[in-house]
C-alpha cells in the first residue's frame, strides 16, 4: 500500500543524478523477480556470472557484440528513461539507440541552437574548439584562416608521431574510388577516425545537442558529431592510427582494420573518451564567452 501510494513504482531517478554509461558484452539482458539482470559468458571487463544492473542509477547501457535483450528488459527501461545503445565491439561503432539517449531538460540544445544562430557566439565557440585542439587561441576570426593554421600545425604533429612510433608518413591522402590502393597509415586513421566519430555521436546524443549544427563541419547531418571527433584527433585518433600501423607490421597475418579496431576500443574505454566528449560539450556550450572575450 506504502509502494504504490509513494509512487515508488514509478520514480524515476533524475539523469543528472545518475552515473553516466554502462559497456556490456556477451550476454543476455532479461529481467527476474522485476530486476534487471545481466548473463554474461564473460568478457575482458566483466567476469562471468550473473549481474543485478542498478539501471535506474545509469543513463544509458552500451550494448556489445553477442547480446540478447528480452521485451521485458526494454519495456523495464523505457519506463525507467534508461537508455539502450547498440554499439560495436568497445563502442567502436553505433547501430542503434533506444530513447531516452539525452538528458531530461532542453537547456544544452536550446544554447546550442542560440550560439550557432548568432554569427559572434558561433565564431566564439568556433575558436574555442581550435584552442582545445592546438592548446592555444589563435587572433584569427575568419574560418578559413583558423583551418589553414590547423592544417600547418597538423602536419607537424603527423611528423612527431610518425617519428615517435617509427612509421614512414607521406602525406594525408584518400582516394575514395580506389579505398583498397591506399597506404596503411591512412587506412588506420580512417578506421580510428570512424571509431571515435561514433564515440561522438554518443556523447552528442547523450547530452542531446543538436548533431546537425556543427560550427567548423556544415554539410553532414552529423556536423557537430564530427566537430566534437575532431577535438581528439591529434590526441587519440592519431595515436591510435599510428601504434596500430606499428603493432601490423610486427604481426603478420593479423588485419590492420582489426588490430585499429581493438586499439580504438581499449582507448575509448581506458581514457573514458566518451565521458572527456560529454564534458567537452557542455563546457563549449555552457560558457557564453571565451577568455579572450
Amino acid at each position: 500500500m506504502l509502494k504504490g501510494r509513494l509512487g515508488l513504482e514509478t520514480a524515476r531517478v533524475p539523469h543528472v543524478d545518475r552515473h553516466g554509461l554502462l559497456w556490456l558484452g556477451r550476454g543476455k539482458l532479461t529481467v527476474q523477480n522485476g530486476n534487471l539482470v545481466f548473463s554474461t559468458a564473460g568478457t575482458d571487463a566483466l567476469a562471468r556470472g550473473v549481474y543485478d544492473l542498478p539501471f535506474q542509477t545509469i543513463s544509458n547501457i552500451l550494448l556489445g557484440p553477442g547480446c540478447l535483450v528480452s521485451h521485458d528488459a526494454l519495456r523495464l527501461l523505457a519506463r525507467h528513461q534508461t537508455g539502450l545503445l547498440a554499439v560495436g565491439t568497445n563502442g567502436v561503432r553505433v547501430y542503434a539507440t533506444s530513447m531516452p539517449p539525452g538528458p531530461d531538460h532542453s537547456r544544452l540544445a536550446r544554447e546550442h541552437a542560440r550560439v550557432w544562430a548568432d554569427p559572434e557566439a558561433r565564431i566564439q565557440i568556433t575558436r574555442r574548439m581550435y584552442a582545445m585542439r592546438l592548446g592555444e587561441y589563435l587572433p584569427h576570426r575568419d574560418l578559413n584562416a583558423l583551418r589553414g593554421v590547423e592544417g600547418h600545425r597538423m602536419k607537424q604533429v603527423y611528423k612527431n608521431l610518425a617519428e615517435q612510433f617509427g612509421v614512414k608518413w607521406s602525406g594525408r591522402s584518400f582516394d575514395r574510388n580506389n579505398p583498397e590502393n591506399d597506404n596503411d597509415i591512412n587506412t588506420a586513421i580512417n578506421h580510428a577516425a570512424t571509431a571515435m566519430y561514433a564515440s561522438a555521436r554518443i556523447a552528442v546524443a547523450l547530452t542531446g545537442t543538436i548533431p546537425q549544427l556543427g560550427f567548423i563541419h556544415e554539410a553532414s547531418g552529423h556536423a557537430f558529431a564530427l566537430d566534437i571527433a575532431d577535438l581528439f584527433r591529434a590526441n587519440t585518433t592519431l595515436p591510435i592510427a599510428f601504434g596500430a600501423v606499428k603493432q601490423f607490421q610486427r604481426r603478420e597475418g593479423d588485419k590492420l582494420e582489426r588490430i585499429t579496431r581493438t586499439r580504438a576500443g581499449r582507448t575509448l574505454q581506458q581514457k573514458k573518451v566518451i565521458a572527456k566528449m560529454i564534458d567537452a560539450i557542455k563546457e563549449l556550450i555552457e560558457e557564453s564567452e571565451s577568455p579572450e572575450g
